[in-house]
């Protein structure tokens, strides 16, 4: 744009003058001069729009506001300006957008306050905005406005109430609880919803700030128009959406927009003409003359409206290579893009170029689901999860591609395109989170997908209201049109463990899994193996599944637990055989890919145990055995061959491993466990003199010599009743040394026996 002169600043200041004097009618004539001066000026058009509005020349008004927004599209202004004149006029609705329009561009200079002004001013011309009134929920949650952050969520609850989505309602009024646990309209408001009866939204307590909105939380009956655009805001309602899809609808606002641009901007010349002319035969139909007018037009006129209509129109006469030149400058005006995306996917799928045509489809849906978004959704997990479907299309064949964006564009056309986006992306998000990117990629190219899309919504909502028979008749259905898509066959399997036809589904899951095997897809399958091993732990088939799939992938440390699950599995059956032979399976793999010793001798423990189990303790010894040579340090199998030995009657052995299990224990500073040892075997074998003598040692080192007296003495007599006489008077005089009671009995007694 030239630099501004002398004239244009003349012009302005005598603007500003008069309208200072109030004396409008001099004033427009300034402002008007300085917008013929320079007509790509905000300023100048902000300004004429304020004296048309004071003279009440509302209509010219809104266009001079209108084309300055174009021009400043950040400047809050215009759009609110236009807001008050639409609603001056009576187009209430156009208005409430317009307060949208200007509270997104307040939340993009940051200014909160500012923006849920306007939200609110919307609410109050339009009930049941869902998308507002969560809107101003979450900002009031944010600036710590509790009473209106939890009547905004009430709001919002009714609104859902209304509209049939109970699951939505109770989120947000869950989310009000969130805020105050205790709030009774909220707890009310949540009974009311559970019993079926109407939530009643109580007024918002005088003082508290800001604007309850005009609808008194009653919602309107069925969801607010939305406008469409890349932006987020939409031009119909959900149900009438141009059956040519995006395009068809950012074709229909591009005349609009066109048409402001050539007559407000005062381009009667000829290529204003000829875009003129082009725009009417569009609207007749004669595409092939509105082409060539547009391609005059376009010489001279330069504008991404005139680009959208043009490249649109020759998309719909299978120009496609001519499309593309066109297109490309459509993408960046904000109304117009997810039309422009729309066009240019179909022109490059027109002409076999399957990559870009898929990335730009892709682009279109992103878009209009953004702008069609449920208000409880995060418009950042949206962007992420087409940001993956770009990435997971990387490196496809083109025989895929060509079948997915075959379902892309018959997706973004048709009567019902806009119900069918919401849909088809939850069940994406569904699939990528249960099945993976693969999941994602069959259930594009699968067979009748469109259709396929619709049955699974159907046969979820049906599993979540219980509805078992339906849900399975409706998954026979889409067996019959799509064979080979398993997670239909997933819900199947869910569906009969539901109905308590446990045996059935455990089948149906291993089948899935086997043929997420045969496929290669061995994730899937091991995912789907161990949710069925958490509902049925203890099938065996499933769990051999299992096993297969792991050592298939070498995954040895996984498969090596899986191994020793079964072994468990077998031995809570009662099958000890076969639960040690799994055992032994599971040494032989766990020596074979080097696992650690630690592990082999958890194995091993558990083959012994079996082996006591059936009383074979020459296998337990000998296991027991390997264990110490694995790990010397095991306590447990060093006291289990004290036992063993003992039930042997091989007291020798069993006092050397005993020994061997006390120096253990010393050598860690645990006397309390070797007390404790020592006394447990005394009470099993109280006439193992051995025994006694060891624990009566360990008494004196701790200083209890009542308790060594007592063991020294039981020692005693079982040496005399032996007849180990010298033995007992060394016992008689380790008890006269300790002064036990009765001393001069025990020195009898020793004389006695010569000591």
């Amino acid at each position: 744009m030239p630099e501004k002169n002398d004239a244009y600043d003349q012009a302005m200041n005598a603007g500003h003058n008069a309208a200072w004097d109030k004396e409008w009618t001099t004033a427009i004539a300034a402002y008007g001069q300085a917008v013929q001066l320079f007509p790509e000026d905000s300023e100048a058009h902000i300004h004429l729009g304020l004296a048309l509005l004071e003279v009440g020349r509302l209509d010219d008004a809104l266009k001079v506001y209108t084309r300055a927004h174009q021009l400043a599209p950040k400047d809050a202004i215009p759009l609110e300006k236009s807001a008050d004149i639409l609603e001056k006029i009576g187009r209430l609705k156009e208005a409430a957008q317009q307060y949208i329009n200007v509270a997104e561009t307040y939340i993009a200079q940051r200014d909160l306050d500012k923006a849920i002004y306007n939200w609110e001013k919307a609410t109050k011309l339009t009930p049941g905005l869902v998308a507002i009134h969560a809107k101003l929920a979450q900002a009031h949650e944010r600036l710590g406005n509790k009473p209106q952050s939890i009547r905004e969520y009430q709001v919002l609850a009714s609104n859902f109430q209304r509209m049939g989505e109970k699951e939505k309602a109770q989120r947000a009024l869950q989310r009000a609880l969130k805020i105050d646990p205790k709030n009774i309209p909220t707890l009310n408001a949540l009974r009311a919803l559970e019993s079926g009866s109407d939530i009643s939204v109580p007024a918002l307590e005088s003082g508290k700030g800001g604007k309850a909105g005009a609808d008194g939380g009653k919602a309107a009956p069925k969801p607010p128009p939305k406008s469409q655009s890349a932006g987020g805001r939409a031009s119909m309602p959900i149900g009438e959406a141009d059956p040519l899809g995006p395009m068809g609808e950012a074709m229909t606002d591009a005349l609009g927009v066109l048409a402001s641009f050539v007559i407000e901007g005062g381009r009667l010349d000829a290529a204003g003409s000829d875009a003129l002319q082009a725009m009417e035969l569009q609207r007749q139909g004669i595409f092939d003359q509105a082409v060539n007018a547009y391609l005059r037009a376009e010489q001279r006129l330069n504008h991404p409206a005139l680009k959208m209509n043009l490249g649109g129109l020759l998309v719909l006469q299978d120009r496609n290579e001519e499309a593309v030149k066109h297109l490309g400058e459509a993408t960046g005006h904000p109304q117009l893009a997810a039309g422009a995306f729309h066009a240019l996917g179909k022109a490059y799928f027109g002409i076999g170029k399957q990559k870009q045509a898929s990335r730009y489809l892709i682009q279109s849906l992103q878009a209009v689901d953004i702008a069609l978004a449920d208000p409880t959704e995060d418009l950042e997990d949206l962007g992420t999860l087409y940001e993956r479907l770009l990435t997971l299309l990387e490196g496809r064949t083109n025989e895929a591609l060509t079948a997915i964006n075959t379902r892309f564009v018959n997706l973004l056309g048709g009567k019902e395109w806009k119900q069918r986006i919401g849909d088809t992306r939850r069940q994406l998000e569904d699939t990528l989170r249960d099945q993976g990117e693969q999941g994602v990629v069959d259930i594009l190219v699968a067979s009748r997908s469109d259709e396929l899309t619709d049955a699974v919504a159907r046969i979820d909502r049906y599993i979540r209201q219980g509805l078992f028979t339906l849900a399975m008749d409706e998954s026979h259905r889409a067996v019959e049109y799509s064979p080979f898509y398993l997670p239909v066959h997933v819900r199947m399997a869910e569906v009969m463990m539901r109905e308590g036809r446990v045996r059935q589904a455990i089948t149906k899951y291993n089948t899935i899994a086997k043929t997420y095997m045969v496929r290669g897809e061995n994730d899937r399958a091991a995912s789907i193996l161990s949710e069925v091993l958490e509902m049925a732990p203890l099938d065996i088939s499933v769990r051999e599944s299992l096993i297969e799939l792991l050592e298939s992938e070498q995954r040895w440390d996984e498969a090596l637990d899986q191994y020793i699950d079964l072994a468990d599995t077998y031995h809570q059956l009662g099958n000890f055989d076969m639960s040690r032979d799994i055992f032994n399976s599971a040494e032989r793999l766990a020596n074979r890919v080097g696992s650690s010793p630690e592990r082999i001798v958890r194995i091993k423990h558990r083959v012994a145990d079996i082996d006591q189990m059936r009383l074979d303790m020459r296998k337990a010894q000998k296991t027991y055995e390997e264990i110490i040579q694995v790990a010397p340090g095991d306590e447990r199998a060093h006291r289990m061959l004290v036992d063993i030995h003992y039930r042997q009657n091989n007291t020798i052995e069993a006092i050397k491993k005993l020994d061997t299990l006390l120096g253990i224990y010393a050598k860690s500073k645990q006397p309390n466990r070797i007390t404790q040892l020592l006394e447990e075997l005394v009470t099993m074998y109280p006439n193992d003199t051995g025994l006694r003598s060891r624990l009566a040692a360990i008494y004196r080192q701790l200083k209890r010599n009542e308790d060594a007296i007592k063991q020294l003495d039981a020692l005693g007599e079982l040496q005399l009743e032996a007849g180990q006489h010298q033995d007992a008077i060394t016992t008689i005089r380790q008890i006269v040394a300790l002064n036990p009671p009765g001393l001069e009995d025990y020195k009898r007694l020793l004389s006695q026996l010569g000591g």
